[in-house]
């Protein structure tokens, strides 16, 4: 286990602490190497994240063995890849994750996607309408904001958010508004 723990630090960029979780037992180290090499390597501490955060709250809550997870390593990998193509945002994924435990559509994290039309809305057109829509419908938030109120700037960030029902890429949203409202 200290060789292993060791090398998730120096070659998959963990941290300690994150490396002695993963390293307790033989079968989360297992799980986590095969979600591991299905990402890109620098993205190997947000698998980590995921199997030290959502997979082990939804074992804990159910008293699950890991062995007994409905989520294989492969299908959270492919979850994870989803949030890394940008298809949809880390919120969106904890959902489509409680479906995965849940078995709904076997399990598939693309097939969830699809059938709940959760892809996030990363056209900067399409943003750019809902931005000026709320824009227009908002001039006193507006104000604010030209006032120096970073609350405003926020409020206006959720407005887009509700509007495009969370699915908006919440990064071109923040950039797209800035460049908007100058």
């Amino acid at each position: 286990p200290s060789q292993k723990r060791q090398r998730f630090q120096d070659a998959l960029g963990l941290t300690a602490y994150d490396a002695a979780q993963l390293t307790m037992d033989r079968a989360t180290a297992d799980y986590f190497e095969q979600v591991a090499s299905a990402l890109p390597q620098d993205q190997a501490k947000l698998g980590a994240n995921w199997i030290l955060g959502e997979l082990a709250a939804a074992l804990n809550r159910d008293e699950r063995e890991l062995s007994d997870s409905p989520v294989t390593p492969e299908k959270l990998a492919e979850l994870i890849q989803r949030i890394i193509d940008g298809t949809i945002s880390n919120k969106i994924a904890r959902d489509v994750f409680a479906a995965m435990w849940e078995g709904e559509h076997g399990g598939n994290p693309d097939a969830i996607i699809d059938a709940r039309g959760l892809k996030q809305i990363s056209d900067t057109g399409a943003i750019g309408t809902m931005i000026d829509e709320v824009l227009a419908a908002n001039p006193a938030i507006v104000e604010e904001y030209r006032a120096g109120r970073q609350k405003a700037f926020n409020s206006l960030v959720g407005q887009v958010m509700k509007a495009a029902k969370g699915k908006a890429n919440p990064q071109q949203v923040n950039q797209l508004l800035k460049e908007k409202l100058g």
